[in-house]
């Protein structure tokens, strides 16, 4: 599964709730520190989003960004296993001293983007995941969820905090500002269901955006996409041009030096004046089983 550029610097990469580190004085609890905007889940909500995910005792978690370990608690209060991902060296130190030492908890100090690969092995149960996402880099891990799901991972569905703007274009319908490609990627292999909108009161300190809780459920593409990397080549090519028609938009796709738009569009049954975020995603895997036919 294609996925957009990650920023370079770990300043960039982790903005976010529970990512960054800062010097503390032992004992004490990990800073909130600005430049990484971290942002802590206040109690009250803590409730609502467990009883949101709905956590089984027969479940596998994974949890993405655990910082001070209030949802943690709570899951593996619930579950059967549990594994963490925490890139803050001192966050997770912390969890390790504040009693989450359990033998369901697996907690694995890095980031999920480079860690998660270690999941490909992990075949025997179906799992769940849950996460605070860091905001600049939801997107990735998001793509990093479908292409675990794809490689064969059990994933069953992810419930997680994100910007409230990122929810937007997750549930986003085509002919909208919001439709995009992460979108139509996450669409296609997965339902997106909005659960919660939390005030940036439900936090401290408290966020300059609002953020929500949405559910994302594995499942089969639907349609079935002939070849998965064409197709996310196609919807970013034509989605980075996005005001243009699809006739001009295709001129752009590398694919059309073997097959010209016209053509392709005429083939898929498509109106070539249309604009890409009018398009469906059957459209769209449509258009994109066309040029798979002709790239091998």
């Amino acid at each position: 599964m294609a996925s957009p550029r990650r920023p370079s610097s770990p300043a960039e990469r982790h903005p976010s709730p529970f990512y960054g580190s800062r010097k503390r004085k032992r004992g004490t609890a990990p800073f909130s520190r600005k430049r990484f905007g971290q942002h802590f889940l206040e109690p009250v909500w803590v409730a609502q989003v467990i009883r949101a995910i709905d956590p089984q005792p027969a479940d596998h978690f994974l949890e993405i960004g655990p910082g001070r370990g209030a949802l943690t608690r709570p899951l593996l209060e619930r579950v059967t296993s549990l594994q963490a991902f925490e890139i803050d060296r001192d966050l997770a130190a912390a969890l390790r001293t504040n009693g989450l030492t359990t033998s369901k908890l697996t907690l694995v100090e890095g980031d999920f983007l480079d860690t998660a690969n270690r999941l490909a092995g992990a075949r025997s149960h179906p799992l769940r995941v849950a996460g605070n996402l860091p905001y600049n880099v939801a997107s990735a891990i998001l793509f990093k969820l479908l292409a675990l799901h794809a490689s064969g991972v059990p994933l069953v569905d992810a419930t997680l905090m994100l910007q409230h703007e990122v929810a937007d274009r997750l549930v986003a319908a085509p002919g909208g500002k919001e439709y995009g490609v992460l979108s139509i990627l996450v669409q296609h292999t997965a339902d997106v269901e909005r659960l919660l909108s939390l005030p940036p009161g439900a936090f401290r300190p408290p966020p300059m955006v609002r953020s929500a809780l949405v559910r994302v459920r594995f499942r089969e593409p639907r349609p079935s996409a002939d070849d998965p990397e064409t197709f996310a080549a196609l919807v970013q090519t034509i989605f980075t041009r996005r005001r243009k028609t699809l006739a001009n938009a295709l001129l752009a796709f590398p694919l059309s030096s073997r097959l010209a738009p016209g053509a392709a569009l005429e083939r898929a049954a498509i109106d070539g004046r249309r604009r890409p975020e009018t398009l469906s995603v059957a459209e769209l895997v449509r258009l994109g089983n066309v040029f798979s036919s002709v790239s091998g």
